[in-house]
């Protein structure tokens, strides 16, 4: 029986040992060698004191290392934190510390940057994956690990409400936000992803998201629920579209689940007219709404894929979906679908009182795929979860509060409006930034656009909006101004709008907001 999410890698190696479950260009490793190779991993942390409940960092790049380094530490009883490769010495020695991981599975290329981590360390780590070492840190390489330690299944007892990863949430202010998620949610999870997008065995999914991005539970886990291929995108690939889309045809990728940049980019650069993608059936998008311009542009180059707008905060993974059937150039936007026969949806005031129909208001969210909470952050939790009393049980019903604002229609979809945090008063009058992004995004020669807002000196809101524009072309800033008056209110049209040959980005490719508020904050002064 499947309970625990190393199971699906256990139960696979033994029905199907020889079928593939990790590509990484020329490299690759059944089920069996999977099960074997995280075997043994499991086998070294349990001989260095890793026990039930402990966490264990992966800091390394994608690889087919990452793959057996997750399921070793479920094996091992322990839960997987995966630590950002691109991010500072400063935020991975935070959140090692914040977390008390004593063992790091990493790899030879990061012992540089893991020299500056450890600096700021209040005691050494042991890592594991490496050959080399640092100053007070012991460390085991994969031929040791390879080389000494049992193939044999280790059974450690865990339950499915036991810890199975921590993913801390990106950003560059504030402190991280570790977001717990146990064997349960995980697996419910790719249950129902799996059911959703109807994967199979012969199906081969596209991992895209790094480890330490929500989204790449899905590239493992449901992957690995019906025993399919999981296929590594490496790091460089996802900078050059040219090159994914042709991995996209080599590897004869056939389901893809990422963000809207990524897909903007393969459909801008990545030469798609050149490229045999037949076998390619699905694509899932999600993290942010999708410039309606840009995926009817890829729905147009792809004709066979069927596109997804899948929902879900990390805090409680997917909940809706909807398939994409007919987008027009006046659509303006892509409801997010009905909410899932697995969890329960309120749409409420800032009273929490239920709104009726059609009315905006916060989504939250109960479902068996919700976070346990954040990773000690007590008073957090307090204000992330609503608990509703039910009269007839007198029971209280647990909802997470995504933030995300709303409208239900009558037939039961949802639609997403923006954030909460992205409302703000400006002269008096309510004012969405995401309204305003959209309506900029949606001009002919802009490719991307971004809208924020910084606080003057009389603590008043100004709105700024920036944007990148198509190739060389000229962008006629008077026809743009024109434009935004005729569709938005004079107080939401940007105070300040200018182009910028790129965006700073999240390492999960979304547009860093807080970045260019801060530019412009600075600028301002």
């Amino acid at each position: 029986m499947i309970f625990l999410l190393h199971h699906l890698v256990e139960h696979y190696a033994d029905q199907t040992p020889d079928a593939d479950a990790v590509f990484c260009l020329q490299d690759s490793l059944n089920y069996a060698s999977l099960n074997k190779k995280s075997n043994q991993l499991a086998h070294c942390l349990n001989k260095n004191a890793v026990k039930k409940g402990d966490r264990v960092g992966i800091y390394m790049d994608k690889s087919l290392e990452m793959a057996i380094a997750v399921y070793a530490i479920f094996k091992a009883g322990a839960a997987y934190v995966p630590l950002d490769p691109s991010a500072p010495a400063s935020r991975i020695a935070e959140i090692i510390q914040d977390c008390r991981i004593d063992v790091l599975i990493s790899a030879d290329n990061k012992i540089k940057r893991l020299t500056k981590v450890n600096e700021q360390l209040s005691k050494p780590l042991t890592l594991m994956g490496c050959s080399q070492s640092i100053e007070n840190c012991s460390s085991i390489s994969w031929a040791k690990i390879h080389a000494e330690f049992s193939t044999c299944n280790l059974r450690v007892k865990i339950i499915e409400s036991d810890l199975a990863y921590i993913i801390y949430t990106s950003g560059s202010t504030g402190k991280p936000k570790g977001i717990m998620h146990t064997h349960s949610s995980g697996l419910v999870y790719a249950k129902w992803a799996a059911n959703e997008v109807k994967l199979t065995a012969i199906d081969r999914i596209g991992n895209h998201s790094p480890l330490h991005f929500d989204i790449s539970t899905f590239d493992w886990f449901a992957t690995a629920f019906v025993g399919a291929s999981t296929i590594v995108i490496p790091d460089e690939y996802t900078k050059m579209p040219a090159s994914y889309a042709k991995l996209i045809e080599i590897s004869q990728m056939t389901v893809l689940f990422t963000v809207p940049y990524a897909l903007i980019q393969l459909s801008i650069r990545g030469e798609l007219a050149d490229r045999d993608l037949r076998q390619l059936r699905r694509i899932m998008y999600g993290g942010e709404p999708f410039p309606i311009k840009h995926l009817i542009t890829l729905i147009e180059q792809l004709p066979q894929v069927t596109f997804d707008n899948i929902y879900g905060p990390a805090e409680i993974n997917g909940c809706t979906r909807f398939t994409i059937t007919d987008v027009q150039q006046s659509t303006t936007n892509i409801p997010i679908g009905k909410i899932s026969q697995i969890a329960e949806a309120l749409v409420v005031d800032e009273n929490n009182n239920q709104v009726a129909y059609g009315e905006s208001g916060e989504l939250l969210v109960r479902t068996p795929t919700m976070m346990q909470g954040y990773w000690g952050r007590p008073e957090l939790n307090q204000n992330v979860f609503y608990f509703q009393q039910d009269g007839v049980n007198e029971l209280r019903q647990k909802f997470y509060r995504t933030g995300d604002i709303v409208k239900l229609d009558q037939d039961q979809t949802l639609w997403f409006l923006g954030r909460k945090d992205r409302q703000i008063k400006v002269r008096g009058y309510r004012v969405e930034l995401d309204e305003i992004e959209s309506t900029l995004v949606s001009f002919p020669d802009i490719e991307e656009a971004a809208v924020f807002s910084i606080k003057l000196e009389d603590h008043s809101n100004q709105v700024h909006g920036a944007y990148t524009i198509k190739g060389d072309i000229d962008c006629n800033t008077k026809q743009l101004n024109q434009y935004l008056k005729e569709r938005l209110p004079s107080y939401a049209i940007p105070s300040v709008l200018k182009v910028r040959e790129s965006f700073p980005r999240t390492t999960s490719d979304k547009i860093n907001r807080t970045a260019l508020s801060k530019e412009a904050e600075h600028d301002n002064n």
